[in-house]
């Protein structure tokens, strides 16, 4: 249906500046977001973000004061046993940092915008261990997937993808057909009864809807102060100004501890931050002068036509190919060889895009179709690794999530960042690395499913200005 058709009806947004949200923080609280890949960045601006999470880590993120601090568990590329072990660790390690440092941790898991993920697996360690470790265990889970920069709303429980003023519902999309995480519902409500194989009914998930949203802070505190403990709540969301609400809402409800489950934009107004404006070349700290790095590893649709179009408003820009199948058989190494030699000799002139085959090779069920990403992946991942040995490009870009991640923590062995900000609207995270071989080099996060055809075109363009 219209995107207009579909939010003509709902009351007018209620007004509310990201300072007041920020008024209302808690001065002592750390929230530490669990991001199940890099991409959870993208809408925050100057906090800092740890591939790693050692106390060391945690210690060195909690001394800068900020709000938050973003944990990389890359947990999406994981099985449910590993992501399970992963999440345990950093909360262990978290407790006991924020504890020395005077501060109260919060646990946020940020998810992805389209539904795909481990959940509710996810949340249901979370909230285990923190009551292991003597907390108080969450009262409520707060789903909240929306992300309105790149057009993903949920109006009466429904999570919406929008495209070119299109309102597609998020069961009928691509997206909804992932090889590891797919799904069937729309409505929050039906996709947490899926997705928990009916241990928590439809009908018991709470809906914090536009209408109840839209009445103010105080309307959303009422509603959520009555929800029995154990409550699931889907929560609605069409812009900035909601998520500040509920934000709000939320730093009022003191007596209730409560575990959220977020898209990228939440944090943000969680935290009371503005809308950062893009970045500019300007404001960029570069080290060398070779061309950038663009390395493309989702094969969502999406990612294929912005990529189509980078190659066509950049004609002159050398494309190296990955043979996915040469990658996850004996052919690797002598692959891998030959084209980081290509690509090293080629950033020499300019900018490089890196892809894998275009062609999705799947296995027979959802673990076995997960390990080939994964080795598709760590093939990528080591390309970058020997390119960065021979000629350490300008920038990076990494396209996808899982590539992003990788990328990130094993090829250029980020251990801790700074985000500096979005390239775009509200999207596309702009890492500052701190030590290690990359220092120097900007590092950019870019999901598979954000922006438009031109929109990895535009940020390449920015980054290769001089």
């Amino acid at each position: 249906m219209q995107v207009s058709a579909l939010l003509a009806p709902l009351p007018q947004p209620v007004p509310i500046t990201a300072a007041e949200v920020r008024a209302a923080l808690d001065p002592r609280t750390v929230h530490v977001v669990l991001d199940d890949d890099p991409t959870g960045t993208q809408s925050v601006a100057g906090l800092p973000v740890l591939t790693r999470w050692e106390r060391e880590d945690l210690d060195a993120a909690l001394a800068t004061g900020a709000p938050a601090v973003y944990v990389l568990t890359n947990t999406r590329s994981l099985d449910e046993a590993e992501a399970a072990q992963r999440n345990r660790e950093v909360v262990s390690v978290a407790l006991a940092a924020a504890r020395e440092a005077g501060r109260r941790a919060v646990f946020v898991s940020r998810g992805d915008s389209t539904l795909r993920g481990h959940f509710p697996l996810e949340t249901d360690v979370l909230a285990a261990e923190i009551a292991l470790a003597g907390g108080t265990a969450p009262a409520l889970t707060l789903l909240v997937p929306a992300f309105p920069d790149s057009g993903r709303l949920t109006v009466d429980s429904v999570h919406y993808w929008v495209v070119d003023g299109e309102a597609t519902p998020v069961g009928e999309t691509p997206f909804a057909r992932d090889a590891t995480f797919g799904f069937a519902s729309s409505n929050l409500r039906d996709w947490v009864e899926e997705k928990t194989a009916g241990r928590i009914a439809a009908a018991d998930v709470a809906a914090l809807t536009i209408d109840i949203i839209r009445r103010g802070a105080d309307a959303v505190t009422s509603f959520l102060a009555e929800l029995p403990a154990g409550t699931v709540v889907a929560v609605d969301v069409v812009d900035e100004s909601d998520m500040r609400v509920v934000a709000l809402a939320l730093h009022r409800l003191a007596d209730r501890d409560v575990l959220l489950r977020v898209g990228p934009p939440y944090m943000r107004a969680h935290l009371g931050q503005e809308i950062a404006e893009p970045m500019r070349a300007e404001q960029i700290p570069f080290r060398y002068d070779r061309g950038g790095l663009i390395v493309v590893g989702s094969h969502v649709p999406l990612t294929t036509a912005q990529l189509e179009e980078l190659r066509r408003s950049r004609p002159d820009t050398a494309t190296i190919e990955l043979d996915v199948r040469r990658l996850i058989d004996d052919r690797r190494e002598e692959h891998l060889d030959e084209r980081a030699a290509a690509v090293a000799a080629a950033l020499e002139h300019g900018e490089v895009i890196v892809h894998t085959t275009r062609e999705l090779v799947t296995g027979r069920d959802g673990e076995e179709s997960l390990a080939i990403a994964r080795k598709v992946s760590s093939g990528v991942v080591e390309l970058v690794r020997r390119v960065l040995d021979i000629a350490p490009p300008r920038f990076v870009v990494a396209k996808g999530g899982i590539t992003s991640s990788d990328v990130a923590s094993e090829a250029l062995e980020i251990r801790r960042a700074t985000v500096l900000g979005p390239m775009l609207p509200g999207i596309v995270s702009l890492w500052q690395p701190q030590g290690g071989p990359a220092e120097g080099i900007p590092y950019i996060v870019f999901a598979g499913n954000v922006g438009t055809a031109d929109s990895l075109a535009r940020v390449v363009d920015t980054l290769a200005e001089r």
